[in-house]
């Protein structure tokens, strides 16, 4: 039961010191939640209502199945513009339809995030490389902003996943700004970086959306022309369980893939960095997939659109102080009495503040620093986030993510097929690589090589080209190569494809009278050699626990044939 209900652990041994980190914690990230769930929900091309309703059921589920005590679980950014760029070829954006499809697509997510974590399949996450992450945010940064120019500029940008069309339209459109608008915009902007940079404790958000509200109020948004948020329907939402039809399942199963893996990655990174700086638990992968699978689940039933743990409440929270899942229902708890009893008062929130309060949160996710860092010391890698970032920002969020994740394979699978190789030789009794140390004294007669990756069909190219490569250059040297040695600490595994290659290069040897051996073989290999009948054909002789070991059997071996062909002179 503690394996799939963690919450069972802190709470056998929950105490008033653990209250006492749990409830200004809980405050903080609850009253943080409320302007950050209206426009997430903006993003989301939802009713801003369905923003709170997202940081209420899945907060609650979260905290007791959840790994992590400090994760802070709700509409995030990212997904939220997912979901916009999910359904927005689907339903207008806002209406009943649409709304009904969010919901539905929280439910198909949540479903395969917990079936993933039913079959342990958290290793999943594993296949989104940094690269492909930053690419893809940064791409998902940039259409998250073209999309708040409506309400940033008060001019019509047609909501798009698709950065091309959002330049395009609001570069067409862009002298029709409306000025009050975008002076409020430009001073929400100015306000949250300066209290963020000289007083980064204090909730810049809500100070924000407290003083929106207050000027609207008291001076009048509608003298200015400045849109509001209008009526926000008040009390907690109903149970209603997603209407499963065919068309629609099919039509968002990629869609709700995409979600879970991101936002699983989302979430399981944040918490692992938390857990790891405080020591005090461990977080597991598949119980976080099986997590956040139920709050998705049982959200979706309650009003919620897709959620995952955020990246800037998680902090704050643990900052605030927070020590168990406690303070996630006291935010829950923040979140139901601002639904109950205080939606007429944020009908009065200017909708630019709360498009500034968006800017300001996504623009940590351009990351260029990762980037100029790549280039200069892995330049494939950087390749591999440009690529992601392109193909995200100009072909869609889905296409992006995969072709990311495809490329990525596919740049392990070829440096797999091109493991480094060395030709040794000796510095004082070590063997090192005579091409960065020139000074090696190479063995005269033998070519001692390394190769460090597995033996398989596709690196096999590779290794006969190197091997072929330092023979060639071997040519001419006054004692011909007589002896291969191949140092195979570094090569874990031998497929049939390279046993076969192997069994091939014996015969050619031979030929030449070239003896072949291996120094430090690990298990594995031995095995694979042993079920082919290799090492039959190598001889067991011919394997050695070191170079140095192999050079002095050699050596022993040339004594004692002196010694003998001595013993028969005399005799």
């Amino acid at each position: 039961m503690h394996r799939f209900i963690p919450s069972i652990g802190w709470l056998k041994s929950y105490n008033r010191q653990d209250f006492l980190g749990d409830l200004p914690a809980g405050l903080t990230v609850g009253v943080m939640l409320i302007p950050q769930g209206m426009a997430y929900a903006m993003i989301a091309g939802l009713p801003i209502v369905y923003g709170l309703y997202a940081a209420l059921v899945p907060q609650v589920v979260y905290a007791f199945f959840g790994s992590s005590r400090q994760l802070a679980v709700g509409p995030a950014a990212m997904d939220s513009l997912l979901v916009a760029s999910g359904l927005t070829g689907i339903a207008v954006a806002g209406s009943d339809r649409y709304i009904e499809l969010a919901l539905l697509l929280a439910l198909m997510m949540g479903t395969m995030q917990l079936l993933l974590g039913l079959f342990r399949m958290g290793f999943l996450a594993q296949f989104l490389s940094r690269p492909v992450i930053s690419g893809f945010t940064s791409a998902a940064a940039l259409i998250i902003g073209f999309n708040q120019l409506p309400s940033l500029l008060a001019i019509e940008v047609e909501r798009s996943p698709h950065l091309y069309a959002l330049i395009a339209d609001a570069a067409i459109n862009l002298s029709h700004a409306h000025l009050p608008t975008l002076v409020l915009s430009i001073s929400a902007v100015f306000m949250l970086l300066a209290l963020r940079r000289w007083a980064p404790r204090v909730p810049g958000s809500l100070v924000l959306v407290v003083l929106g509200i207050g000027m609207s109020t008291l001076i009048g948004a509608d003298a200015w022309s400045v849109r509001t948020v209008g009526d926000i329907p008040s009390g907690l939402p109903s149970f209603n369980t997603p209407n499963l039809l065919w068309d629609d399942l099919r039509r968002l199963a990629p869609m709700a893939a995409t979600l879970a893996l991101i936002a699983f990655m989302e979430a399981y990174s944040i918490a692992q960095a938390v857990a790891q700086r405080r020591g005090d638990h461990t977080i597991e992968a598949n119980q976080e997939l099986r997590a956040l699978g139920l709050a998705n689940i049982l959200g979706s039933m309650f009003g919620a659109y897709p959620t995952t743990g955020g990246f800037s409440r998680t902090a704050v929270n643990d900052r605030a102080g927070a020590r168990t899942g406690v303070s996630a229902l006291i935010s829950a708890a923040v979140v139901a009495l601002t639904l109950t009893y205080l939606t007429p008062v944020f009908s009065h929130l200017p909708i630019p503040i709360l498009a500034a309060i968006i800017v300001v949160a996504i623009s940590g996710l351009l990351d260029l620093r990762y980037l100029r860092k790549l280039w200069s010391s892995h330049r494939e890698e950087a390749l591999l986030l440009l690529a992601t970032f392109v193909l995200t920002a100009f072909g869609g969020m889905v296409l992006g993510i995969a072709a990311g994740v495809v490329l990525s394979l596919v740049l392990t699978l070829f440096r797999s097929t091109r493991p480094h190789a060395a030709e040794l030789g000796a510095i004082a009794g070590i063997y090192r690589n005579v091409e960065r140390f020139p000074e090696a004294a190479m063995v005269p007669g033998w070519l001692i090589v390394r190769y460090d990756g597995p033996l398989h069909y596709a690196s096999l190219a590779h290794f006969k080209n190197f091997l072929k490569a330092r023979l060639s250059a071997r040519h001419d040297a006054e004692v011909p190569v007589h002896t291969i040695l191949l140092h195979a600490e570094s090569i874990p595994y031998v497929d049939a494809s390279a046993c076969a290659m192997l069994s091939d290069l014996l015969d050619d040897w031979q030929k030449h009278n070239i003896t072949f051996k291996l120094a430090g073989a690990i298990g594995p290999m031995r095995d694979a050699l042993h079920r082919s009948g290799l090492m039959e054909r190598i001889g067991t002789v011919n394997f050695h626990t070191n170079v140095e070991a192999a050079l002095q059997e050699q050596e022993n071996s040339q004594q004692r044939q002196i010694a003998t062909q001595t013993a028969l002179s005399e005799g």
